[in-house]
């Protein structure tokens, strides 16, 4: 995820929310339709990161989202957290106290969390929690370790190519997919960027260590996603779907950029292909919810042929 105003950078078929009761376009053929039906379309928690986890699922809820991706702050506690405006000092006490509540994590507080996604009728399709060679294996394991208390067989995580490898050992272990999630820092060697760079992030690891593809940031690389779906939709875990600007552009509503999420959505979808798009709202808008709203919108609408 990248730097924003509002935050710091740190399965099985599912009918698509929304569809239900909805005119299904006579252009579309059967298969079209078959395929439309199970295509996933959820969000990315952190799309919520100005909320609470229990705002997060009501605001799910009322929209009518039943997949989501749980962005790590949406699991540890807010009081923890980095925050805007904090002294140094205050940022040293929420580090120190995030530490020693992870040495003490008890997965049953995880498992309660899970329950309050169930019962809201919203399926945990990965748990986003970023890794870097600096982390502990305590807190690497811990990650696979949560995933599987929040009962999905997804990891994704903003990590490095020279960390895979040891957090491929963990995914084996569990027999949990990790999904490499993409930023535009091209300039960057040991970050997933291109092709190249996220390749060679898989070099020497299992089949469990793949892709989550962020659309946004890889047009803002100047990169092709729908040619790089096609080449490689088998390793691909689930997409980050947001517009973006060519050239580093900045995040923008959907259809104001360059990305082809039009082109993307009905590609994965004609295909059949089971590849979660997740909508992760970065650009600025007035209010979350509402913003979050016309995202799922404008993305249920081409998936719906409209």
């Amino acid at each position: 995820m990248q730097q924003h105003k509002f935050s710091r950078r740190a399965w099985s078929k599912l009918m698509l929310t929304g569809f239900a009761g909805s005119v299904l376009p006579s252009a579309l053929s059967a298969n079209n339709l078959s395929f439309k039906a199970s295509f996933i379309l959820g969000v990315q928690s952190y799309s919520l990161r100005d909320k609470s986890r229990e705002e997060t699922i009501q605001i799910m809820k009322e929209l009518g989202i039943k997949s989501c991706e749980v962005w790590q702050g949406h699991i540890e506690p807010r009081e923890f957290q980095w925050a805007r405006n904090i002294t140094a000092e205050q940022l040293k006490e929420r580090q120190d106290s995030l530490v020693k509540w992870k040495q003490q994590l008890d997965m049953k507080e995880i498992a309660t969390m899970y329950k309050q996604f169930k019962n809201a009728g919203i399926k945990i399709q990965a748990y986003s929690a970023n890794m870097n060679d600096s982390t502990s294996d305590h807190d690497v394991e811990l990650n696979f370790k949560i995933a599987k208390a929040l009962g999905t067989d997804t990891l994704t995580t903003s990590a490095t190519i020279t960390s895979m490898k040891r957090i491929d050992a963990y995914a084996q272990k569990y027999k949990i997919k990790v999904g490499m999630h993409n930023h535009s820092n091209v300039d960057r060697p040991n970050d997933f960027s291109t092709p190249e760079s996220l390749q060679k992030a898989m070099e020497g690891c299992s089949s469990f260590t793949r892709i989550n593809l962020d659309i946004g940031h890889f047009v803002a690389a100047n990169l092709d996603p729908v040619d790089f779906i096609k080449n490689n939709h088998d390793r691909i875990v689930c997409l980050h779907v947001k517009d973006r600007k060519k050239n580093q552009g900045e995040n923008v509503p959907f259809g104001e950029g360059d990305t082809p999420i039009k082109q993307v959505l009905e590609l994965v979808r004609d295909n059949g292909w089971p590849i979660p798009a997740n909508i992760e709202y970065e650009y600025g808008g007035a209010d979350t919810k509402t913003e979050l709203g016309k995202c799922m919108q404008y993305c249920r609408d081409i998936i719906d042929g409209k």
